[in-house]
């Protein structure tokens, strides 16, 4: 028998449809300067459904930011090669920040066009539910634009409400209700 390699909590490596391994772990702070070399390979479309705006760069404030959590109210995960921190080129990002009421928590979630429409989006998106209900949280959401297809056919396939807004930007909130979600399951 064969010994299974022991990788630390949420890490996991993946072997997506197009052969291409990731190792799916949590963010380090070394991933900072590659989240900046990953961005100039990123489109605009793709920047502007992540950030709700246009961003030219990340800038290496940005990049730090994002690259060092709170750990008791944050939670990201990077899709990358399976080579050290601070090399690997990051594919995909998926964050959680939990709200000032300590109930409700915000995700956002980004994957490049060279790996999107593998399933990782979705993969991605049960780790950061698995995440929250480890936190006892009540409801998870985001906001996507009306034409997000993707994201939003994937929000509904997951148990996500729409939740439409008033701001004018062509956003909608898609909804999880962690507790109604959690009592369904134990009927």
């Amino acid at each position: 028998m064969a010994a299974r390699e022991r990788l630390p909590p949420w890490h996991e490596r993946q072997r997506l449809p197009n052969g291409r391994d990731v190792l799916i772990r949590p963010i380090r702070p070394e991933d900072a300067a590659p989240l900046r070399a990953g961005f100039a390979l990123l489109q605009p479309d793709e920047v502007r459904q992540r950030f709700l705006h246009a961003l030219k760069e990340l800038s290496p404030e940005a990049a730090e930011r994002f690259a060092r959590i709170n750990p008791k109210t944050e939670f990201a995960l990077v899709a990358a090669e399976p080579l050290p921190p601070g090399e690997a080129l990051v594919g995909a990002v998926a964050r959680i920040v939990i709200d000032g009421n300590g109930r409700d928590a915000e995700f956002a979630i980004l994957v490049s066009r060279y790996i999107a429409g593998m399933g990782l989006g979705r993969y991605l998106m049960t780790r950061l539910v698995k995440w929250a209900r480890g936190k006892n949280l009540e409801r998870i959401y985001g906001d996507v634009f009306e034409h997000n297809h993707a994201m939003l056919a994937l929000a509904q396939s997951l148990g996500f409400e729409r939740q439409f807004q008033q701001d004018g930007q062509g956003l909608v909130r898609v909804v999880l209700d962690l507790k109604a979600a959690q009592t369904a399951k134990a009927v």
